[in-house]
């Protein structure tokens, strides 16, 4: 640990590397060169009386447009609203107790440092054990080095002595952190009949997770899937407590696809009843998930400052009010600290999509999609004299918000919006082919020419470039040309959302008119039921994984882990998005996680 760290005034710059000193980033380097606050009150300020005037054509048309007051599609209303604009200052009211926090932390650190150091001399199991532990409490940043070293170390071990939970570990753990481990090492677990000599509930559960990180061609992991899946459904209602909760998420989402920081608080109540779990380690879990919530929480008070700007719910009424949900979404890319930046910027982008996606499927006519498309385009506001006020609204406040970005960002590091400006254009381009079809009463003939259109409109490709954009001198030029080109692994994120979107969206996108989902085009490819379709394209999903699997492994792609990371993560973010129901338009699934990692701390002795 160098040193102890301090809670101060929050800017998007970025606070260095995430080693032990980032348990609370301060804002130093880089500094803003106007508060984030005043130039945004300048710039909402400067925006009204645009507005104004934009608007004086507007009286003298005796049309009214009653499509402001509607919701098409009974969308839930916001549940948030301003509840974070001032949390922050109440719940770090205690400067006293905050400082004592950051340094036991430190304290805390090291001796967990010692732990982990010891571990070498430790059996194979109870390594892998605690390196699984540190990752699921959310804090192997901290111990990036020591982790590394240790897989490096034993992806040669004999396993020959090993069972099956610790085979199945180990091969989870290393694929996991990239290294392309053989699945043979599970052949001698199989019978003469060909079943998986899996003794417990435990080995079936580690074999099932691990078989989920396979890539094309790796048969013995497809039947462990088919063959775990299988008796794990059929011991489940005979099972409790958390081994049963544990399979249970399992088998809806596989471990390799779950996001970590939505779970971490889970697994530091489960770890508090397992022996093998050191108290020291739980100890620094439960500090450093409360300093952590008290930088989300400071950043979530700038994000709803921001939101709150937009004007959302006066001017577009019609569109999805979900900042809070946009930012507990973008954390699932990366957590930590020293990202804060990069968290912002990746918020305020899904955000603005999310805004433009709802234009687009629910307000503007063909025609004025048209226009606001040539205004992005020319990336200027007045090509759009005949947009509806809310449009010109909605236009300008996202060339606010770029430029706030790129005021941000060092003069060094500017070129990167280039990359996110082109990014956004070929996204509203997508969505007016898709408003064109949608119009035309169009269904592609196939799944494949569907997604030459739709694997962009989930918008993932400037999601994953947008990422790129806070992540300080991680992202070279190199990196952004290269995330340009819509690589094998982007190409791959962007259909599994689509295909996970138009799983849980389809039945409340027949409410109103709607683009054609892939789900219509496989029906209509194919001429089987819907029944029959969803199957098939719920396999292609599983398809696709296995695609990106194999980019995730690649020795060869030349990108730095750390990026390629946040691409993983984004999506393991979309497979918890869509579990079961599209759980960012239906807030309220999510309101119960979003309190628990947000505001609800541990209880801390002082």
């Amino acid at each position: 640990m160098q040193g102890t760290v301090t809670m101060t005034t929050l800017s998007l710059r970025p606070a260095g590397q995430c080693n032990g000193s980032c348990l609370l980033a301060p804002a130093t380097a880089r500094q803003p060169r106007i508060s984030w606050w005043r130039r945004q009150q300048r710039q909402t300020t400067l925006h009204r009386q645009q507005m104004q005037q934009c608007s004086v054509a507007t009286l003298h048309n005796d049309k009214v447009d009653d499509r402001l007051g509607k919701n098409p599609c009974n969308f839930h209303p916001p549940i948030w609203g301003d509840f974070f604009l001032h949390y922050y200052d109440a719940a770090a009211s205690s400067k006293q107790q905050q400082t004592w926090m950051v340094e036991r932390a430190d304290e805390v650190t090291q001796d967990v440092a010692k732990i982990v150091a010891s571990s070498v001399a430790w059996d194979l199991h109870h390594r892998l054990q605690l390196i699984d532990a540190l990752e699921r409490l959310c804090w192997d940043h901290l111990f990036e080095d020591d982790i590394n070293a240790a897989l490096t170390q034993i992806r040669t071990v004999n396993l020959t002595s090993c069972d099956l939970h610790t085979v199945a570990m180990w091969f989870y753990l290393l694929r996991k952190h990239g290294h392309r481990v053989s699945p043979d090492v599970f052949v001698r677990f199989k019978d003469q009949e060909g079943s998986f000599l899996a003794n417990n509930p435990v080995e079936l559960l580690s074999l099932y997770n691990a078989a989920h990180l396979g890539i094309h061609g790796e048969i013995i992991l497809d039947e462990a899937v088919v063959f775990t899946r299988t008796h794990l459904e059929a011991i489940l209602p005979s099972l409790e407590g958390s081994l049963a909760h544990e399979i249970k998420c399992a088998l809806e989402i596989p471990l390799p696809r779950r996001v970590r920081i939505y779970e971490s608080k889970y697994y530091v109540s489960t770890f508090e009843k397992d022996v093998t779990v050191h108290d020291t380690v739980l100890q620094l879990a439960k500090l450093n998930s409360n300093i952590m919530q008290l930088h989300h929480q400071q950043e979530l008070e700038i994000i709803t400052r921001w939101w709150k700007g937009l004007e959302i719910e006066s001017k577009l009424p019609f569109a999805r009010d979900r900042v809070v949900e946009c930012y507990f979404w973008m954390s699932g890319v990366y957590f930590e600290p020293c990202q804060s930046r990069g968290r912002i910027i990746l918020t305020m982008m899904i955000a603005i999509i999310a805004i433009f996606d709802d234009i687009f499927d629910y307000y503007g006519t063909m025609e004025a999609c048209e226009l606001l498309t040539n205004c992005v385009e020319r990336w200027d506001t007045k090509f759009g004299d005949g947009l509806q006020d809310c449009m010109k609204h909605a236009l300008g406040k996202n060339f606010d918000s770029y430029e706030a970005m790129d005021h941000e960002l060092a003069r060094d590091e500017k070129y990167s919006m280039a990359y996110l400006k082109n990014f956004t254009i070929d996204l509203i381009r997508g969505y007016n082919k898709e408003v064109k079809m949608r119009e035309e009463g169009y269904i592609p003939r196939t799944v494949n020419e569907h997604l030459q259109v739709s694997l962009r409109t989930g918008a993932c490709h400037l999601l994953a470039c947008a990422s790129f954009v806070g992540m300080d001198d991680i992202a070279t030029k190199d990196s952004f040309d290269w995330v340009s080109t819509m690589p094998k692994i982007v190409k791959d994120l962007c259909i599994i959302l689509r295909l996970l979107d138009d799983l849980q969206s389809y039945e409340q996108e027949q409410l109103t008119p709607h683009v054609a989902s892939t789900i219509k085009s496989y029906m209509k490819e194919h001429n089987v039921s819907i029944q029959i379709a969803r199957k098939k394209i719920e396999e292609l999903k599983e398809d696709t994984w296995k695609d990106f699997n194999h980019e995730w492994l690649n020795p060869d792609n030349g990108v730095p882990r750390q990026l390629l990371e946040s691409i993983f993560n984004m999506t393991r973010t979309m497979e918890f998005m869509y579990n079961q129901d599209d759980n960012f338009t239906n807030c309220q699934n999510l309101k119960d996680t979003i309190h628990l990692l947000f505001v609800e701390p541990f209880a801390i002795s002082f």
